[in-house]
């Protein structure tokens, strides 16, 4: 088994495994379990999850099952729209401990910018300052969200979880969020495979260079650039694929190469769009 022991730290001296394993989209329980060990057993120590996602029962019993002691582990999972608020928030987090069976949260998130932020944030800051959750942050805000959330509030957000690829890179928001000591974690790190992004001649060049695939470039692209990244896949050699990347280096040369592919837009739904916002707050006061 290898292992990551490459962290960052974040703005209250927690550190925080470079890279992650994510189970968007693995619904199945017995699937998100098996997964789930597998990725522990591979080495990953990040797992990130989410109440919406409807899987944190089943992380909670690979992380029992796996063996791993629990303070090895670095847990996020995050609070959806239906609980922005501060009661809601306080509920959330209740129910998330409870299924994943856990005595605290490494990290703990607001899923999108929408409903009650600053009421769910200031619930965070009372569950931080207990000390059952290790960290606490955002996911899907904006600077100028980053911004208003930060100087109107006691404790800065440590992480913004956001869209980045290949395809959107967002080199001004990462620079925005150092300057205020936030770190940057990215979801979708493989655009979901739009675009082709897994044959993209630039990627495979690069990838045919070192015998490693599009999607290890990919990673280790992220890693290079000092943000935390998420990979994801039910398939247990690709989960595995996924985490070799440690033993290979991408050149200055290969990063302005990837650099070119950037289109500063987004493959996915725009999270600031009026629509998806008006979408997203459908979801306020509901439950699932």
């Amino acid at each position: 088994m290898m292992t990551n022991t490459v962290t960052v730290t974040l703005n209250n001296g927690v550190k925080m495994p470079a890279v992650g394993f994510g189970v968007f989209q693995i619904q199945d329980a017995d699937t998100t379990q098996q997964v789930v060990e597998e990725a522990i057993k591979t080495g990953y120590r990040l797992i990130d999850t989410a109440e919406v996602y409807g899987n944190e029962e089943a992380v909670g019993k690979a992380i029992k099952a796996s063996g791993v002691p629990r303070e090895e582990l670095f847990i996020t999972t995050k609070a959806f729209i239906q609980h922005m608020s501060y009661e809601g928030a306080k509920e959330a987090f209740a129910e998330s401990l409870k299924k994943l069976d856990l005595d605290y949260i490494d990290l703990y998130l607001l899923h999108q910018p929408v409903g009650d932020t600053f009421g769910a944030w200031r619930a965070l800051e009372e569950l931080y300052k207990a000390g059952i959750i290790r960290a606490i942050g955002v996911s899907n805000f904006k600077n100028d969200q980053i911004a208003n959330l930060s100087l109107f509030n006691e404790v800065i957000p440590a992480v913004n979880q956001v869209e980045v690829h290949v395809f959107h890179q967002k080199q001004a928001d990462q620079d925005y969020l150092a300057s205020k000591g936030i770190q940057m974690e990215s979801w979708g790190a493989f655009a979901e495979g739009k675009n082709d992004v897994f044959n993209n001649p630039v990627l495979k060049a690069i990838a045919d260079k070192y015998g490693k695939t599009t999607a290890q470039v990919m990673l280790r692209w992220q890693l290079q650039r000092g943000i935390v990244s998420l990979s994801k896949s039910a398939n247990p050699e690709r989960v595995r694929q996924n985490f070799a990347i440690f033993d290979f280096e991408l050149s200055d040369d290969d990063m302005a190469q990837i650099a070119t592919l950037n289109t500063d837009t987004t493959v996915f739904a725009d999270h600031h769009d009026a629509t998806t916002v008006e979408l997203l707050a459908g979801f306020v006061g509901k439950s699932f």
